[in-house]
């Protein structure tokens, strides 16, 4: 059976307000095939609002994407924790691959944004990962394992229940490869053992999310293993059924 309580979709910058209605629409009607799952769908900061609107009664939560690691000021373009809040988000996606690699997200930074985002009472999902040249040499834990201490640097204890780590090889985003479920657990076993580490038996109950093509047809072998407690979707999140099918693969 899954193991998964928890599926984030991710529909980085794609999506209207139709998909937003239809998503929705969708998930409310199917809501009884995946009960047990926490579902949270992050849109572009132009949909939030509607993402909003169209799930206010529903057992649906909305996330973005990034947000600042400043309250407020003269940073044109960004979006703080409080604006956030304000429009009805919980989840906040933290150090994700294409903000460290586009962007050029520094390790402080994303510290920064996990601090603000955590200080705001939102959850904050910290994405780590290794690229391919990283895993062919060999260096895959030692580089997840270093962004998620220089994340998590002066976190509390206290504050795990709000915190959702997800392992994406940045070799299989959108690529249409995937880790095997053997490979994922490998390192999420690893992730367990590091969280417990870094805050002791409560990191036991810390999320811990696969993401990497996961499709219809792998989600329920990658969320059958051990140590994986749900996923972060990608380009299947923007196909309603898709999503669906993922959605109940997590319920089992």
């Amino acid at each position: 059976m899954p193991n998964a309580s928890l599926v984030i979709a991710n529909w980085k910058m794609n999506g209207n307000k139709a998909l937003a209605k239809e998503m929705v629409t969708s998930l409310r009607d199917n809501h009884e095939q995946f009960q047990a799952v926490n579902v949270v769908v992050c849109p572009p900061f132009t949909l939030i609002s509607d993402l909003t609107r169209e799930c206010y009664y529903d057992d649906i939560a909305v996330g973005a994407q990034t947000v600042s690691e400043h309250e407020s000021g003269a940073y044109t373009g960004e979006v703080s924790t409080s604006q956030l809040k304000e429009a009805g988000v919980s989840y906040v996606l933290v150090g994700h691959s294409e903000r460290r690699q586009l962007f050029a997200e520094s390790d402080e930074q994303i510290n920064q944004k996990v601090k603000a985002t955590l200080s705001a009472n939102l959850k904050a999902v910290l994405c780590v990962g290794e690229n391919k040249s990283q895993r062919d040499a060999g260096e895959t834990w030692d580089v997840v394992s270093q962004q998620v201490k220089n994340a998590l640097q002066g976190i509390a204890p206290e504050s795990t229940g709000k915190i959702i780590v997800a392992y994406e090889p940045v070799w299989a985003i959108g690529t249409g490869e995937t880790a095997t479920p053997e490979q994922a657990q490998e390192v999420h076993e690893k992730l367990r053992a590091l969280v417990v580490e870094l805050f002791g038996e409560i990191g036991n109950k810390l999320p811990l999310l696969y993401g990497g093509s996961v499709k219809p047809d792998n989600a329920k072998e990658l969320f059958s293993q051990k140590d994986i407690d749900g996923g972060l979707i990608g380009g299947a999140s923007l196909k309603t059924d898709d999503f669906l099918s993922i959605c109940q693969a997590a319920q089992g």
